[in-house]
């Protein structure tokens, strides 16, 4: 069948992707459920932790594995029979849930009044398992001083829902998410994290039946596993959520080939070996997992260069590399934002250009990708904004001495002190940095996260999705963002 057109593609760039790729916000379809390879471990019930960074998955997995549609999906997709047996329960996630899990507000009540962290989330768990005695309280405090009590009573309780499960040939999953938002000091909330992990390890080593699977961020496992004696025995059962370059244009075109729209339509006609399943439709292999394919399809969608020749470089791997992370990582999120906003731009300022998306557009998409990242990364550790906001006008890579030069110039270490002894009234963050004395010690922590590099020669960098947002230059690079 004939290509589409240029109006096409752009339109179905434009009605296919979603205006906003926030899972907090938005519940994942089946549609445009996207099961790459690399993430089938994190879905294996056994695999207690899995680790990402903001917008890699997290909650996405969270909220399908909490959908028995969804998870029979995915286990049809990775060959995980095992996922056909499992009832997922929710231990902790980014609702509001009351009834099922301790508010943010009341964790701090049960924190305050000395109730160990494991003891929470075990009286969590004996709840979403239906025991009584639990189930009769009225709310969580007296559910906590209940099982403070009965010890014994919470080991049979455990041992019997153990024995249900296997006598019904099933897993009780419970499933842990959005644990930045636990509490809103920095320890308390590292505090409920190691609980969490203590309480997943005791299930692991007492019960066949009864598993628990926490999403977490990196430097919160990091800082969580000082909290209780054997955190090494879950960590290295851990994996990770990755996107390689291969998967973030897999679930592309699995969005442009999903759209209820004629063009979606033609689109999945261009390249045999699409199938129907589950009232979705899937791309063929090499649209997944073949580099040279997807680059040609790319190509018809944005041109081979992001300009007139080679030497600006080539948009299929351009569009990745500045959104990456200084782990190397780009956000499914921020590549779809970018390649949305490419196309609105593209039709608004580029019309008459030969292809749907045009160079110019895609460098505003990673600048509009910036701020939604940095939105979110301030969103999570509210202590970054006061770190890199001195930086302002800099260029980089820059020398070390020269960062610390700009933070001692406008005493950051009191800023930053200052600011992690006055939590916000919205508990729902984490306060300061691990070090805020130690400005070497701060930069080992920005580059643990992301947020800056060292280079070889030792100048420090920062990513340009999060450089431009934040108004550092580099010579050459995608504009800063002015406002």
């Amino acid at each position: 069948m004939n290509d589409l057109t240029t109006h096409q593609y752009r339109k179905l760039l434009e009605t296919a992707l979603p205006v906003t790729a926030d899972s907090d916000t938005t519940e994942v379809q089946r549609e445009t459920l996207f099961t790459p390879g690399s993430h089938r471990s994190a879905l294996e019930p056994d695999v207690t932790v899995v680790k990402g960074g903001r917008g890699v998955g997290k909650t996405h997995w969270f909220k399908a594995l909490m959908n028995a549609d969804l998870r029979e999906i995915a286990a049809k997709d990775y060959q995980l029979p095992r996922l056909l047996k499992v009832e997922s329960l929710a231990g902790y996630g980014s609702a509001l849930a009351p009834a099922q899990y301790p508010s943010t507000r009341s964790l701090e009540k049960l924190t305050s009044s000395g109730v160990p962290p494991v003891d929470i989330w075990t009286v969590v768990a004996l709840k979403a398992l239906g025991v009584p005695a639990v189930n009769n309280l009225d709310n969580w405090e007296a559910r906590a001083a209940w099982i403070q009590k009965n010890q014994e009573e919470v080991e049979v309780a455990l041992a019997d829902a153990d024995q249900e499960a296997g006598r019904n040939g099933i897993t009780k999953l419970f499933l842990f998410d959005a644990l930045d938002r636990l509490h809103g000091n920095r320890q308390q909330a590292d505090r409920l994290a190691g609980g969490i992990l203590e309480f997943a390890l005791n299930l692991r080593l007492t019960t066949r039946n009864l598993r628990a699977k926490v999403f977490i961020r990196h430097d919160m496992l990091e800082s969580a596993q000082g909290n209780f004696p054997d955190a090494s025995k879950l960590v290295s059962n851990a994996t990770d959520l990755t996107w390689s370059q291969v998967n973030l244009y897999g679930l592309l075109f699995q969005h442009l080939g999903n759209a209820d729209t004629t063009e979606s339509a033609m689109f999945r006609q261009i390249d045999p070996g699409w199938q129907e399943r589950n009232d979705r439709h899937i791309p063929p292999e090499s649209l997944v997992t073949d580099s040279n394919t997807q680059q040609q399809t790319f190509i018809r969608l944005a041109g081979r260069f992001m300009g007139t020749n080679h030497r600006k470089g080539h948009t299929y791997t351009w569009l990745p590399n500045h959104l990456a992370d200084g782990n190397g990582q780009t956000s499914p999120r921020s590549f779809l934002v970018a390649l949305r906003t490419a196309a609105e731009q593209t039709g608004s300022t580029h019309s008459t250009h030969e292809y749907a998306l045009h160079w110019d557009a895609i460098k505003q998409g990673v600048q509009v990708a910036s701020r939604t990242r940095v939105s979110e990364i301030q969103e999570d550790i509210r202590w970054i904004k006061t770190a890199i906001d001195p930086l302002q006008g800099l260029q980089v890579p820059i020398e070390q001495n020269d960062v610390i030069a700009r933070w001692s110039e406008v005493k950051l270490s009191e800023m930053l002190a200052n600011f992690a002894e006055q939590p916000d009234d919205d508990i729902n963050v984490r306060t300061g940095p691990a070090n805020p004395n130690s400005y070497p010690k701060l930069i080992a922590e920005l580059i643990g996260l992301g947020l800056m590099t060292r280079r070889a020669n030792g100048k420090l960098d920062l990513p340009d999705v999060y450089r431009i947002a934040f108004d550092l230059g580099r010579k050459g690079g995608v504009p800063r963002v002015r406002t």
